[in-house]
């Protein structure tokens, strides 16, 4: 089965036929101005493979230290989870909620989803089952996935510390800043070929 031809711009509901883009290039609803797809910057393969790096950095970015802070003696280490727990304990549980969701839950969530799909149309070639609802939670997951806000806020936070204590960055820091490149490339995928995928596939 071919992919759709047609094309429904998500803002204004206007259908088009769909033309072949050339690498980096981005067709526009004439409409409302919304993008409607760009042309391939990246084959499904190439995103498996970034999808699978992905959740390897992230183990990596969760289990190992992001810092380790040595004050008069006492070395303390600091991972992620600990930090957002740290938060929680110091009464700002609201914040801890939201640095939980962002930087842990769906970052986790939109890699094994993206996995799933990825390995279902390409390892095992048959279309992955709850597709269209996996579809639309990777659309809503994309803009609060802040993993560079936590990186960010972390090597502020370690610049500060630095005047008071002796601070070293652990393999968990370093992790964390791979992992903000990757997602990065990753939310740049176009979905829409996981949709084209899909319709190539036999019923």
């Amino acid at each position: 089965m071919q992919a759709s031809k047609f094309i429904v711009c998500e803002h204004c509901d206007v259908v088009y036929q769909r033309a072949d883009l050339a690498r980096k290039q981005t067709a526009l609803c004439v409409r409302c101005g919304a993008e409607l797809y760009r042309g391939p910057t990246m084959q499904l393969q190439t995103m498996l493979a970034l999808v699978v790096t992905s959740l390897v950095v992230f183990v990596i970015a969760n289990v190992y230290p992001l810092v380790a802070m040595d004050m008069h003696g006492v070395e303390n280490h600091s991972t992620l989870l600990g930090a957002i727990g740290a938060a929680w304990n110091t009464g700002v549980g609201s914040i801890a909620v939201l640095a939980a969701l962002t930087v842990f839950l769906f970052p986790l969530t939109q890699i094994l989803l993206l996995g799933y799909l990825l390995g279902s149309l390409l390892i095992l070639h048959r279309k992955p089952f709850g597709f269209i609802d996996i579809m639309h939670a990777l659309r809503l997951m994309r803009p609060w996935s802040m993993v560079e806000v936590f990186l960010i806020g972390a090597l502020v936070a370690v610049v500060k510390i630095a005047g008071m204590a002796e601070v070293h960055a652990e393999p968990g820091l370093y992790a964390l800043g791979v992992l903000t490149f990757l997602l990065t490339v990753v939310n740049a995928f176009d979905l829409r070929l996981l949709w084209d995928a899909r319709e190539r596939l036999p019923e």
